[in-house]
């Protein structure tokens, strides 16, 4: 179905003389912070868009396991291999749950699958850049985990009511998440002189990826417009990346690191930093394919859906037995 909706996707806000009756209720109900409900009826291109972001977030969770699972087994420490673990764990939950969101809206999850395994429905670009030491997944959790909640925390009140609800958890391990990475950051850049080093190597790598992750500048930005109107998005990207570098910066700086930005400075007159946008032309070929992980997650994804054919095919056999046991009970 989601497939066949996407040939006719639509991009920009239709005046409200334009709409139906059904349509101006519809928008009435979100202007009035009212949410909107799995059996309420919606607009069709509302429901495409929230299978595309809630799908694609779904995506990120669990494709986002790859770059910290690579460091469980090698973690400095006892309990930095079971905070670790536990922070995975929590994405692959995290997946599961957002899916289970998607699929209110009409959409299996074996085909949210299939689009992302199509090539046809993207992940967060941030997770194509590998984790080359232990600082990156000090960098992940404090710069992606944070660029994330950042927006997820506006995402609670977003006018889907079951994405909504998903985002108090979300937001709550999110946190979790940040606090795990800084706490790294903190060791390594406060420790030996090398560890230092490599702290800041891992800031250098992932700070503007980290500032992509927003997505790319309102004005290039195709589905913003429609999503702000129908508060499926309740702040722009360029508004949330802004909010990031104000409250990142001066992090960096009680680290004793250097923002990779030369050119990075607290603007006197409007209280923000100003700052250097990221090479967008980077962040659309990674969409495109061409980063340096995009291949390698692929694969592992693939292979670990094609691996787990036969626990899902077990388990639905399971389901069909007991059903038809409970039937013939009764």
């Amino acid at each position: 179905m989601y497939a066949q909706m996407v040939k006719t996707a639509r991009v920009g806000v239709k005046p409200r003389d334009e709409m139906t009756e059904q349509e101006r209720a519809f928008q009435d109900r979100v202007d009035a912070n009212e949410k909107i409900e799995p059996k309420d009826w919606m607009p069709d291109d509302y429901r495409r868009t929230l299978i595309r972001q809630i799908g694609q977030h779904a995506h990120s969770e669990v494709v986002g396991q790859l770059p910290e699972g690579n460091w469980i087994t090698r973690a400095p420490t006892l309990e930095r291999k079971a905070i670790l673990l536990a922070k995975v764990q929590d994405e692959a939950g995290r997946g599961l749950y957002l899916y289970s969101a998607a699929e209110t809206l009409g959409v299996s999850r074996d085909e949210l699958i299939e689009l992302l395994h199509q090539g046809r429905m993207k992940y967060s670009s941030i997770f194509n850049y590998p984790t080359l030491t232990w600082a990156d997944v000090g960098a992940i959790g404090w710069l992606v985990d944070g660029a994330a909640i950042m927006n997820q925390v506006h995402l609670q009140r977003t006018s889907y009511g079951p994405y909504a609800r998903a985002m108090v958890r979300i937001c709550k391990e999110e946190s979790f998440h940040q606090r795990q990475g800084y706490d790294i950051m903190m060791k390594m850049a406060f420790g030996t002189p090398e560890q230092k080093a490599m702290a800041q190597d891992a800031l250098n790598r992932f700070w503007y990826p980290s500032l992509m992750m927003f997505g790319p500048p309102d004005q290039d930005s195709v589905h913003t417009a429609q999503s702000m109107a129908w508060k499926i998005k309740v702040a722009t990207n360029d508004e949330l990346r802004q909010k990031f570098v104000d409250q990142t910066v001066p992090q960096i700086e009680y680290l004793g690191l250097t923002c990779p930005d030369p050119d990075i400075r607290l603007n006197e007159e409007t209280g923000h930093y100003d700052f250097t946008p990221p090479d967008w032309s980077e962040f659309f070929a990674v969409l495109k394919g061409n980063g340096p992980c995009n291949k390698d997650r692929m694969k592992a994804r693939i292979t670990a859906w094609e691996d787990g054919a036969w626990v899902r095919e077990g388990m639905l056999a399971h389901a069909r037995k007991k059903a038809a046991a409970t039937a013939a009970a009764e």
